[in-house]
């Protein structure tokens, strides 16, 4: 497959696919990598598109770097990244995975894409952030008192992302959308995902046997039937 490395703004990228008319953007979630859109493309790349992965901050070439995987950081880059594919391609799709989902609905919301896929997305934010404070047994003054608080669970608590999460909510979202849901997601809660869907209009797909991360073989054999089955062919 043609494989070709480049750079938009801050993030390193990696375009799959010959020359073609439609692009599908690959937004990672947390602990993945631009690379990942490899198994993207090699649905897709048969089928009419080019793929467009990049690294967001923290992650892949970006590890170490002083950018922090923060929505005030990744919204302005994501919005870069829509404009290079605009000055590109006559068409655009987008392919996100959970914390990526939602930087791109943050991003996004004023754009109209082709058709989007959402793989366990995280679409309520502050409601994940209350989630993991009732795992941390942190009360919100407390967490405004603090600021950050590290927990047992490896993720930091911060009152800065919690406050802007607040501020920004998910309010318009005009794109074709297609969701995968794992029934055993412990950060989305299937309330969540399923208002969220009849709010916007997504079609929906619930995998009750899958988890958050889609890795095991028949996890990853429902993931690539559900984007052959949602792939608008040329």
């Amino acid at each position: 497959m043609f494989t070709q490395h480049l750079s938009i703004g801050d993030m390193p990228a990696v375009l799959y696919g010959e020359r073609a008319a439609q692009v599908c953007l690959y937004v990672h979630g947390k602990c993945g990598c631009k690379e990942e859109a490899e198994s993207l493309a090699a649905l897709l790349c048969t089928r009419g598109f080019q793929v467009l992965g990049v690294d967001l901050p923290e992650h892949g070439a970006r590890k170490g770097g002083k950018e922090k995987l923060v929505p005030w950081q990744v919204v302005p880059e994501l919005q870069n990244l829509l404009s290079y594919a605009k000055e590109n391609w006559q068409s655009i799709s987008l392919y996100a995975n959970s914390i990526g989902a939602y930087f791109s609905l943050s991003a996004f919301q004023a754009a109209h894409f082709q058709k989007c896929l959402f793989v366990s997305p995280i679409l309520d934010m502050p409601a994940l952030i209350e989630k993991m404070m009732g795992w941390a047994s942190v009360s919100s003054e407390r967490l405004q008192a603090e600021r950050e608080i590290p927990t047992a669970f490896g993720e930091t608590l911060s009152w800065e992302y919690y406050t802007y999460a607040k501020q920004h909510p998910i309010l318009t979202w005009n794109s074709p959308t297609a969701i995968l849901y794992a029934g055993r997601d412990n950060l989305t809660d299937r309330e969540t995902v399923t208002a969220f869907a009849e709010r916007f209009d997504c079609a929906l797909q619930i995998y009750e046997e899958g988890e958050h991360w889609f890795h095991t073989e028949k996890q990853l054999a429902v993931l690539r039937d559900f984007v052959i089955g949602e792939t608008v062919e040329p």
